[in-house]
């Protein structure tokens, strides 16, 4: 799907400056090039590093043979759980001979959904289902089978990514037989140092916004993170300066698990994401203060004085922030040190501080109190 074809894309809401100054970080691999078309479209500069990559498995043999024992079992009931991998399935199927007598024996199979796309691709392969589940989740489909009894019963699941033991664990403990297929995998990234940057600039805070579109690429940062000794800092940084933003509540489990709180659109859709953060970013992320000569606004790392634009580095991103926020009240030099993302001692700040009134287009907008810090040259 191109930018032109998400929901928003025309829309009354959509603006080419919406998003100047601002910079996004995409964990996605599949599909990235909408995020990224559309976050552009809107002014941001997008940084891509995906976590994830989505393959094919590593051995078609193994999905053959895990398709022929499915038709060989005759399941009573499939579990269809994304449209690319029942796709990818069927494709696979008539690659090894087999895709004639999956489809006939799935004529006989009572089908469930897991959410529109996944109905599509069923019915785009002839076949048709007998139920959808209320959410967009595996749980949400398991708790639509086991509404009623699976005891004895055959049960194929097409597995999304990874496994899911602890839902496939709830059909063997409701009685069923049950049969896999997975039509491809989630796996790390090989690109690692485009993942190594993207950590480095939500721990400095000089991304405002990340996006996720699944569970594994949250998981996969983590991992990333900690081995590079950075896990808690990546943590730290969501919580308090970066946002998240996760296309649904699956996707959004390892985040709130780490007690980080991300915005989730109430559609899973990449549309509803993209319209989502957008408006958060307009609504909670640009600071607005009137000073002695005019007003100033930061929109990300971009400060605009009276008009006047510049692009602050992070380290004076992080004094300004703290600045704009103290709304014109003094700001101690202790305190200024901890809001940048690498050690300063009085000396340190005090340089930091030049050089961010050098970058501004008034440096008067910063004043100076006498062994005390600095703060905004507000009104009096």
């Amino acid at each position: 799907m191109s930018d032109s074809a998400l929901p928003d894309a025309a829309g009354p809401g959509f603006r080419s400056d919406q998003l100047d100054g601002f910079r996004i970080g995409v964990t996605s691999d599949r599909r990235s090039e909408d995020l990224i078309a559309a976050f552009e479209r809107r002014g941001a500069d997008v940084t891509h590093a995906p976590t994830i990559r989505m393959t094919g498995v590593s051995n078609d043999g193994a999905l053959e043979a895990e398709t022929r024992a499915i038709i060989a079992a005759k399941p009573d009931i499939l579990l269809a759980t994304t449209s690319y991998g029942i796709r990818r399935w069927f494709e696979a199927a008539d690659a090894a001979g087999v895709g004639d007598a999956l489809a006939a024996q799935l004529e006989h199979t009572r089908i469930l959904v897991r959410g529109p796309k996944a109905r599509g691709a069923i019915r785009a392969a002839g076949l048709d289902d007998d139920g959808m589940s209320e959410r967009e989740t595996t749980t949400s489909l398991v708790d639509l089978v086991l509404r009623s009894s699976v005891m004895g019963q055959t049960v194929a699941v097409q597995l999304h990514g990874f496994t899911d033991p602890v839902q496939l664990a709830r059909l063997t403990a409701a009685g069923a037989g049950l049969f896999t297929a997975a039509p491809y995998r989630w796996e790390q990234h090989e690109d690692s140092g485009r993942v190594l940057r993207l950590i480095d600039s939500i721990c400095q805070s000089s991304v405002d916004a990340v996006t996720f579109t699944s569970a594994p690429a949250v998981e996969s940062l983590f991992t990333t993170a900690e081995s590079a000794g950075k896990l808690g800092e990546l943590q730290a940084a969501f919580r308090e300066n970066v946002v998240a933003a996760a296309v649904g509540p699956v996707t959004a489990a390892p985040l709130v698990e780490a007690g980080i709180l991300p915005i989730v659109p109430d559609r899973f859709r990449m549309g509803a994401l993209i319209r989502l953060l957008c408006e958060h970013l307009e609504e909670t992320q640009i600071r607005r203060l009137d000073f002695e000569h005019g007003q100033i606004e930061l929109r990300g790392r971009s400060v605009s004085v009276n008009g006047v634009k510049a692009t602050l580095s992070p380290v004076s991103l992080a004094i300004f922030r703290a600045l704009l926020d103290a709304r014109g009240a003094t700001v101690s030099r202790q305190q200024l040190a901890g809001a940048v993302p690498e050690a300063l001692d009085d000396h340190g700040v005090d340089v930091a501080i030049s050089r961010l009134r050098q970058s501004l287009p008034n440096p008067a907008a910063i004043t100076t109190v006498v062994k005390r810090g600095y703060r905004i040259a507000t009104p009096v």
